[in-house]
């Protein structure tokens, strides 16, 4: 809490004038919220709408009436008593956005969803009405997606990997370039990956130049495994070299040793028309020769949280028959939403028009502009909305270092600072989460929905008032 003695003597009298938490206790309004919730959680919310005041006050806002106060304290308690997952409307500009759960999914997959959340054919034959394998529709999808003879799909990408590494490795030596040797999100790192698969890092070339013969001088009969990691979420530019994954294909099979590719985010198709960039293919790394290529389903397949694994059937197969498999397979709720999202990339064309993760990428800034005029429209009176350029971002550890131009709204909500403003969107239902520029707070257009324009109005003419 700010000490009265932080301000200006102005500010130590508008803060004595604050009222205390029994006078609005006592307010008719309140009245409502002790019907809905205990008091003391009313009592707690009371407390921090003041401590809210009290640091607008500080900034130089204006004294808040009573009335005001009960209503942010009425916000305040719904968002306590809501702290599970809720929808989020994404205006940073970030489409891979970590924190927010990365790529939304397409209407088909949501259907998809809905439809298996009761009973459904898990592993269960209608032909024949006996056991049948685990959804083998997102196998043969993602097979013929990407030219691979077999394919597996689990939880995520780094268990796509620790699969892949415990199957194929698990008490041998796995070569890795000193230059792939990443962290990915949350702190999870290549080394300890390997470590935890039961293998032992071999650290092969320098941090800018790896050549094959770095690879194959590191063979020792105890060599299990080359892997080969995409740099997903970095750049190394400059003085640089790494080995063709062709060539280690053709080493790998010489010597008898797994050649498994981690490609991070993995595109089906190319995104050089959509995101000025391009990102390796995964069959590129099938058609190279790679024994596994491991990538996630969340990121640019633009389907649900998922750790797709694609190859060859021999090592496919030693995967699929791992102890570990069971512990990191997919439910049939995201095996759903993984199957429609591969169906909808068998058509490019259907599939950039209906994933949103495609379709945002596909953007241009006159599509931008005019959805900018449209929301500003909506939105102006109360609100002060200037359409300024800005640079989106795929975010998710996909697209590296690459801006996407953009348009977004600059917001300048009378009588709301930049931080006051951002705070009371990201608790309104549902939650709208910006980013802040200097004193205006901006609603990226590159992440928006023109299903979200209502949405956005209402609540920024609710926070006006």
């Amino acid at each position: 809490m700010d000490d009265v003695r932080s301000g200006t003597p102005q500010h130590a009298h508008a803060l004595r004038n604050l009222p205390q938490v029994q006078r609005l206790l006592e307010r008719p309004e309140t009245a409502s919220l002790l019907m809905r919730a205990p008091r003391q959680h009313v009592v707690a919310a009371l407390r921090l709408a003041l401590d809210a005041a009290r640091k607008e006050l500080l900034a130089g806002e204006a004294t808040p009436d009573p009335a005001t106060l009960v209503s942010q304290a009425a916000i305040l308690l719904d968002a306590a008593q809501n702290r599970g997952l809720a929808r989020v409307i994404n205006a940073t500009g970030i489409v891979l956005h970590t924190n927010l759960g990365r790529a939304p999914l397409a209407r088909a997959a949501r259907e998809a969803m809905i439809e298996a959340s009761g009973y459904a054919n898990l592993e269960f034959a209608l032909e024949s009405g006996e056991r049948g394998a685990r959804a083998p529709g997102v196998a043969a999808l993602l097979c013929a997606l990407t030219g691979a003879e077999a394919a597996l799909a689990v939880n995520n990408c780094a268990a796509a990997m620790l699969l892949s590494l415990s199957g194929l490795a698990a008490n041998g030596e796995v070569l890795v370039s000193r230059g792939e040797l990443i962290e990915i999100g949350g702190g999870f790192r290549i080394p300890d990956v390997i470590q935890q698969g039961g293998a032992r890092l071999v650290e092969v070339g320098t941090t800018n130049k790896t050549r094959l013969d770095d690879y194959a001088a590191a063979i020792t009969p105890l060599t299990r495994a080359i892997l080969k990691v995409h740099h997903s979420n970095f750049r190394i530019v400059g003085f640089t070299a790494e080995a063709d994954l062709a060539a280690l294909a053709v080493l790998a099979k010489e010597r008898g040793l797994r050649l498994i590719h981690d490609l991070g985010g993995g595109a089906l198709g190319d995104l050089r028309a959509l995101a000025r960039a391009h990102e390796p293919i995964v069959a590129e790394s099938v058609a190279a020769g790679a024994d596994i290529v491991a990538f996630s389903g969340d990121k640019l397949v633009g389907g649900p949280q998922a750790g797709l694994i694609v190859g060859r059937e021999e090592a496919v197969a030693c995967l699929r028959r791992h102890p570990l498999m069971r512990a990191l397979r997919l439910d049939k709720v995201s095996l759903a939403a993984l199957e429609a999202t591969l169906h909808l990339h068998q058509d490019p064309e259907r599939a950039r028009r209906a994933i949103p993760t495609l379709r945002m990428l596909a953007q241009t800034e006159a599509e931008l502009q005019t959805r900018a005029e449209k929301l500003a429209a909506l939105i102006a009176p109360p609100a002060e909305a200037e359409i300024i350029g800005s640079a989106a971002q795929a975010g998710g550890g996909a697209l590296p270092a690459i801006d996407l131009p953009s348009r977004a709204l600059a917001l300048i909500v009378p009588g709301h600072s930049a931080e006051a403003l951002a705070r009371r969107l990201r608790l309104d239902r549902p939650a709208i989460v910006g980013r802040i520029a200097g004193e205006r707070l901006l609603l990226d257009l590159f992440t928006l929905e023109d299903d979200d324009f209502p949405a956005i109005a209402i609540a920024i003419k609710d926070a006006a008032a």
